[in-house]
C-alpha cells in the first residue's frame, strides 16, 4: 500500500465504555520521519477536530508493541459516540452517529469487518517509549504550559479553530497523544529553555538577517529588482567581440519575464498593470490587445509553448462581434496587422515556434487568417465617408462609423493614411479588390490636396477630404503618414513609383521647413511648424520622430546594406547627403536619452535653438561622443519640460538603431542599443516578477512608475531589440516590410486586379524655406 492514512472508525465489537481501537501497521516499503510522523499528525488532527465536534474523552492510553521490522503499536481511547453500536455501513463520516472516516493522503483501501483505525505508514527508526519513567514528568509538564488558557488567547472559546478541544482532550495530563516533538499550531511555549538553547537561536536569527542583509534584501526597490540581473552590472566584451547571440537571449529573457507576467495576472486581457498585477478590458470580451500585438514576436523568438497558449486563447476565446467602439488605426495596426504577420510567419517560417494546424479545409485551418478577414469585414466600414477618407472609430458589432469626438470630427492625417500596408496584403492574401482600392483611394485624397513641400497637416476631414488646421510636424498625428509613403514603394517590389515621388518630395519638404540646429552643439533636430509652414519654427521633437533616420536609411538603400547600394549606378550625392541626415539625427535621438538620468528619453524633448533658427544648408558639426559630466556643454542644448518626462517604453530609437546597423554595419548603433536595453532593464522592472512598467519620470532615480506596460513593448520595442542583436538574415530587409507597429509583411508584385488605379496631379513643387 501507498504510504498514506487509512482511518475506519467504529466499533469493533459490543464492549462496555464503547471502547475503540486504534491500530497502526507501517507499510513494508520505506518512508521517511517527516513522512511518518505528518501523517500521524494528520490522524491527531482530526481526532481533535472530532472531539470538538461530537467525541468526548476523558482517558487515552498508549499501549505499543515493537517487533523487529515491522513494528506496530495499537491505541485505545474511551470515548462516546450517539448512535447504535452494530458495525457501521461504509459511508462518509457523521459526527452524530457510528460512522466510517477516511481520511488518505492517496487511497483508501477497504477493510472489511473491521472496526478500529487502521493507518498505513512507515515507522520511524526510532520509535518513541510511551512507557519510560520520564513520561510522566513530561506530561505533566506539556499539559500544563503548552496550552494558553487566558480569556484572551487564540486558545480561549473563539480563539482559534482548535478552541477548546485541547481542553477536552488533556483532561488528563498523564497521557500524550502525539509526538511531543510535533505540538498542534498552538501559541508558542513559555516554559524556560536552557541558556545554550537561547543562544543558539539567537545566533541563527543574527546569521539570517545578515545573509539578506548581504544579498541585499533590505535595499530600496531599484536594487532589488536589479539583483535580478546580475548580468547589467558584469564586464563584457564590447564591439565585434561581443556576445551578440547572448546579449539577444537576454531580450528573450526580457520579453518571457514580461509575457509570463501578463499571462499570471491578467491573462485575455487588453492592459496589464504590472505593479499592481491587474488587467483591464477595453471591449466586453476583449479585443486581444497584447495577445495578438505580441503573436508574430513569439514566433521570432521560438517561444512555441507561449505561442500554442496564445493560439489556443484566438481560436476559443477572440471574438469581434461586440458592441464596442474601437480606433480604426490602432486596432488596424496591432490587430490587423498582428494577425497578418502571424500568418506571414508561420507560413514563411515553419521551424520558427511550429504548431500543427487544424485538419485541411476544416475551420479554423488558417486561423489568423480567418481572424484577420472578420476583423477586416468590420473594419472596413470606417472608410464609408463622402470623401474616402476614413472616420477615426468603428462599432465592430454594429458596423458602424464614428468621427473623432474632437477637432470638429476630423481624423488624423497619420491614421488615415496608416492602414494601407495591412489592408493592401490582405486584398493579396484574400483576392478582395475592395480592401485595395479602399486604401489606395486615401491616399490620392490626400495629394489632391497639394500639400506645400509634401509636408501635410496633422488633421484631414473625412467628409470634406479637406486638411483641417495648419498644424505640421513628423511627431504624433503626422509621423507614420511619411513611414509608410516609402514603405508602400516597397511594399510592392518597387512598381508604385508614384509612393516614391511623394516620399522624395516630403523628405525636401522637411529639409526646407523643418529641419535646424543647436545653438551651442550644432545637433540636427526636426522642429514643428504649428501655425503652418508660414510660421515660427517650434524646436520640440517627440521620441516619436525618432523613427525617420531608419526610415531615412530604409528609403536610400531600398533594404539593401549601404556598401551594396554604393555599387549600383543610381547611387547619387542626394543619397550620400541623405545618409548623412540619418546618421545626424540618429544621434540626436540617443543624445535625447544620454541627456535623461535613467538613460531613457522622455516622451517629448526641446532644443535651444538660434534666432532665426539655422537654415538647413549652414556648416555644422555635433560631438560624436556625449561626454558623462553633468555640467557637459551638449547638455545645454537640450530641454525637459516637467510635463514631458515620462518614458512609455517607447520603440522608434532602437527602431532607427536597427534599420541603421542593417545598413551601414557600424557596429555602434548595437553598442548604443545594448545601453539602452540596459536602462531597459535596470529602471522599469517592477518587483516580484511583474514585468517591466512604463515610468512617470525617467528623470529620476529611482524613478517612479506609471503602472502599465504597453502592448508595444512586447509588439516593438522588445522586438526591435531582438532583431538589433540577431543576424542580419533574420527578416531581411530586402525581402520584406515592417508595418508601424514592426509586424513584418512580405513584398510582393502587382497585377492587373491589384494595380494602384490612381495618378498625381501636376503641381509645382516649392522647396523655398520660410
Amino acid at each position: 500500500m501507498a504510504n498514506g492514512l487509512a482511518v475506519l472508525l467504529g466499533p469493533k465489537e459490543p464492549m462496555p465504555s464503547r471502547f475503540l481501537q486504534v491500530k497502526v501497521t507501517p507499510d513494508s516499503t520505506q518512508a521517511s520521519d517527516s513522512n511518518s510522523d505528518q501523517l500521524l499528525d494528520d490522524f491527531l488532527l482530526f481526532f481533535s477536530s472530532a472531539g470538538k465536534t461530537g467525541l468526548k474523552s476523558n482517558a487515552v492510553n498508549f499501549d505499543t508493541t515493537i517487533r523487529p521490522r515491522r513494528p506496530s503499536f495499537s491505541i485505545a481511547a474511551s470515548s462516546i459516540f450517539s448512535g447504535p453500536t452494530s458495525r457501521p455501513r461504509r459511508r462518509s463520516f457523521d459526527i452524530h452517529g457510528s460512522a466510517i472516516v477516511h481520511h488518505t493522503t492517496r487511497s483508501l483501501r477497504p477493510w472489511p469487518n473491521v472496526g478500529y483505525f487502521d493507518m498505513s505508514f512507515s515507522v520511524p527508526k526510532h520509535a518513541p517509549s510511551f512507557q519510560h519513567p520520564q513520561r510522566v514528568i513530561e506530561d505533566h509538564i506539556w499539559g500544563s504550559t503548552a496550552v494558553a488558557r487566558g480569556p484572551n488567547s487564540r486558545n480561549a472559546p473563539g480563539g482559534g479553530i482548535f478552541s477548546g478541544v485541547q481542553d477536552r482532550l488533556f483532561e488528563n495530563r498523564n497521557a500524550l497523544p502525539m509526538y511531543k516533538d510535533k505540538p498542534y499550531a498552538y501559541p508558542p511555549s513559555h516554559r524556560h529553555r536552557p541558556l545554550w538553547r537561547r543562544k543558539r537561536s539567537f545566533g541563527f536569527v543574527l546569521l539570517v538577517v545578515s545573509l539578506l542583509y548581504y544579498f541585499g534584501a533590505f535595499q530600496k526597490h531599484h536594487d532589488t529588482v536589479v539583483s535580478r540581473w546580475a548580468w547589467l552590472t558584469s564586464s563584457s566584451e564590447s564591439g565585434k567581440s561581443a556576445d551578440w547571440l547572448g546579449r539577444r537571449q537576454r531580450v528573450v529573457e526580457a520579453f518571457t519575464l514580461s509575457f509570463d507576467a501578463y499571462s499570471r495576472y491578467a491573462w485575455g486581457y487588453d492592459e496589464f498593470h504590472p505593479v499592481s498585477k491587474k488587467g483591464r478590458q477595453m471591449a466586453p470580451k476583449g479585443m486581444g490587445w497584447i495577445i495578438v500585438d505580441s503573436l508574430d514576436t513569439m514566433i521570432l523568438m521560438n517561444l512555441t509553448s507561449r505561442v500554442t497558449h496564445a493560439r489556443e486563447w484566438i481560436s476559443n476565446s477572440l471574438t469581434y462581434d461586440q458592441d464596442q467602439d474601437v480606433s480604426t488605426f490602432e486596432t488596424t495596426i496591432r490587430m490587423l496587422g498582428g494577425l497578418l504577420s502571424a500568418h506571414y510567419l508561420s507560413n514563411e517560417y515553419p521551424n520558427l515556434a511550429p504548431i500543427a494546424d487544424d485538419d485541411s479545409g476544416a475551420p479554423g485551418e488558417d486561423l489568423y487568417l480567418e481572424k484577420a478577414r472578420d476583423l477586416a469585414d468590420r473594419l472596413v466600414v470606417a472608410f464609408d465617408s463622402p470623401s474616402g477618407v476614413p472616420y477615426a472609430s468603428v462599432n465592430v458589432g454594429k458596423l458602424e462609423s464614428l468621427p473623432a469626438h474632437d477637432n470638429a470630427g476630423a481624423s488624423s492625417t497619420a491614421e488615415a493614411t496608416t492602414l494601407q500596408l495591412e489592408f493592401k496584403y490582405l486584398a493579396k492574401l484574400t483576392g478582395e479588390k475592395d480592401f485595395w482600392d479602399k486604401a489606395e483611394k486615401v491616399m490620392e485624397v490626400v495629394d489632391n490636396n497639394a500639400p506645400k513641400g509634401g509636408l501635410v497637416p496633422i488633421f484631414i476631414n473625412p467628409v470634406s477630404g479637406e486638411f483641417h488646421g495648419e498644424n505640421i510636424r513628423l511627431g504624433s498625428r503626422g509621423d507614420s503618414y511619411y513611414e509608410y509613403l516609402i514603405k508602400q514603394y516597397l511594399q510592392t517590389n518597387k512598381q508604385e513609383s508614384l509612393y516614391l515621388d511623394m516620399w522624395d518630395e516630403s523628405l525636401q519638404g522637411v529639409r526646407d521647413y523643418l529641419v535646424t540646429y543647436t545653438e551651442l552643439s550644432q545637433f540636427t533636430i526636426i522642429g514643428e511648424r504649428q501655425s503652418g509652414l508660414s510660421g515660427s519654427l517650434t524646436p520640440k521633437m517627440d521620441h516619436l520622430v525618432c523613427f525617420y533616420p531608419g526610415t531615412i536609411a530604409l528609403a536610400v538603400t531600398g533594404g539593401l546594406t549601404e556598401a551594396e547600394a554604393k555599387k549600383s549606378k543610381s547611387w547619387t550625392k542626394k543619397n550620400e547627403a541623405d545618409m548623412q541626415l540619418a546618421r545626424e539625427l540618429m544621434q540626436t535621438c540617443w543624445g535625447m536619452y544620454k541627456y535623461m538620468a535613467t538613460g531613457l528619453a522622455a516622451e517629448i524633448t526641446y532644443f535651444k535653438i538660434a534666432d532665426p533658427p539655422l537654415p538647413e544648408s549652414a556648416p555644422h558639426q555635433a560631438p560624436s561622443d556625449f561626454d558623462d559630466d553633468p555640467e557637459a556643454e551638449w547638455r545645454k542644448d537640450f530641454d525637459v519640460h516637467s510635463l514631458d518626462v515620462h518614458n512609455l517604453q517607447r520603440p522608434e530609437t532602437v527602431e532607427s538603431l536597427f534599420y541603421m546597423w542593417r545598413i551601414t554595419g557600424e557596429i555602434k548603433y548595437r553598442e548604443w542599443g545594448w545601453e539602452m536595453f540596459k536602462s531597459f532593464m535596470n529602471y522599469t522592472a517592477v518587483p516580484d516578477g511583474g514585468g517591466f512598467s512604463s515610468l512617470s519620470d525617467a528623470n529620476k532615480i529611482p524613478p517612479v512608475t506609471r503602472d502599465n506596460m504597453e502592448s508595444f513593448w512586447l509588439a516593438e520595442t522588445l522586438k526591435y531589440f531582438y532583431l538589433l542583436f540577431s543576424p542580419n538574415d533574420l527578416l531581411p530587409l530586402d525581402k520584406m516590410v515592417l508595418n508601424t507597429e514592426a509586424h513584418p509583411f512580405p513584398r510582393f508584385d502587382l497585377n492587373p486586379i491589384l494595380s494602384t488605379g490612381w495618378k498625381r496631379k501636376p503641381k509645382t513643387v516649392e522647396t523655398t524655406a520660410a
